[in-house]
């Protein structure tokens, strides 16, 4: 609206409540009767002095000569009037009101004299009533969306394994998702009376999708708890459980699994592609527990997966982690890598764990992309 439909207007009369507008020709009644949408037009007192036929069908003939908050039955004035300030501005503005229950979005131009005088300024209502209500209607199920997230979210870090120690070792771990759920899934378990049992599983991906993964993970892993104390046959039945889903290629996931002796101190391990390779040290230095593997994958029918074994002595740790502390990346596009965590384990920190969050954090600016954990394991005896 504003200088392109209505170029000057002026009161003639006043008979019966009805302003009669006239516009020198230029406005023309039929193009404003003939709109979906609502238009009136209020002077400077803030009364109605044309309304079109649409919006007068909607709220009474009646409403011309009637101040403009009155038209829909509110008992004050708006806190905020678009009117008055495009009539005292010259700015366009817009907001939106509630009428009968509907949703209208209304803009509000200026009107101008043929001196290039503001004297009034003219409403369009359009109805968005359809498009609101489908905007509420998002909200409220993103609202309960979230909220089974965050259950989900609650299952997910309960069902971790309780930090301290289990029989001779010591556990402690950070474990945070990127989004609300975490495609990343460790667990420290008693097989028997001997051995305990360690992992760490990478899902591709992260959020629903990937925890519910993660879920699979840990069922079929306690599943097969009898073939628990040789990591290759565990990975190999692991693999055929997961290939028994049939799911789409793109979805897969890589695990680190070893079994540690409590009686002859040895931690024997197998890899399914894991690529963040667990370092076992001690004051003395440090290891790389590099052993290769393919991931746990529909693109392979049947894998068979090799075995590695080490002693582990009183003071020894061993550090599990996955690729979002590795692949994180600086301003510059460089990634922390094994290099910044063995950076920080060879300074013997007190707190490694955290001290390797920090770095990270650091590194990358605060920014999180993607899932991680960090699993410390203390051999105390």
């Amino acid at each position: 609206m504003g200088k392109q439909v209505i170029a000057m207007i002026k009161r003639e009369d006043l008979n019966n409540n009805t302003m009669n507008l006239e516009a020198n020709g230029i406005l023309n009644y039929n193009v404003l009767d003939g709109m979906a949408d609502w238009v009136r037009v209020i002077d400077g007192n803030g009364t109605i002095i044309f309304a079109n036929n649409p919006m007068k069908k909607a709220l009474g003939d009646s409403i011309v000569g009637k101040d403009c908050y009155k038209a829909y039955c509110k008992e004050k004035k708006c806190t905020f009037c678009i009117t008055n300030r495009s009539i005292l501005t010259g700015e366009v503005m817009q907001k939106e009101e509630i009428i009968n229950g509907r949703y209208y979005s209304v803009k509000s131009s200026p009107v101008f004299n043929g001196d290039g005088k503001i004297t009034a300024a003219v409403e369009v209502f359009r109805d968005v009533t359809r498009e609101r209500k489908l905007e509420l209607e998002l909200i409220e199920r993103n609202k309960k969306m979230r909220k089974d997230l965050q259950f989900a979210k609650k299952i997910q870090e309960k069902i971790l394994p309780r930090k301290g120690t289990i029989e001779n070792i010591n556990i402690d771990y950070i474990y945070k998702a990127s989004e609300m759920l975490s495609g990343d899934m460790f667990d420290i378990f008693q097989i028997d009376e001997d051995n305990i049992g360690i992992y760490i599983s990478d899902v591709a991906g992260h959020g629903i999708a990937a925890s519910m993964m993660t879920m699979f993970i840990r069922q079929t892993m306690r599943g097969i708890i009898d073939n628990m104390l040789n990591p290759p046959e565990v990975l190999a039945e692991l693999h055929k459980t997961f290939t028994m889903l049939n799911l789409e290629t793109d979805k897969y996931f890589t695990m680190f699994y070893g079994v540690y002796n409590k009686v002859n101190h040895e931690f024997r391990y197998s890899n399914a592609g894991h690529n963040c390779v667990p370092v076992k040290f001690n004051y003395n230095g440090y290891e790389l527990l590099e052993i290769k593997g393919f991931p746990i994958s529909k693109l392979f029918d049947e894998i068979e997966y090799d075995e590695k074994m080490i002693k582990l002595c009183k003071g020894d740790k061993i550090l599990l982690y996955t690729d979002g502390i590795t692949e994180a990346k600086d301003h510059n596009g460089h990634e922390f890598g094994v290099k910044g965590i063995l950076e920080t384990i060879e300074k013997n920190p007190y707190n490694l764990l955290e001290e390797i969050e920090n770095k990270y954090i650091y590194h990358s600016w605060g920014e999180q992309d993607d899932d991680y954990a960090l699993v410390l394991i203390d051999v105390i005896d």
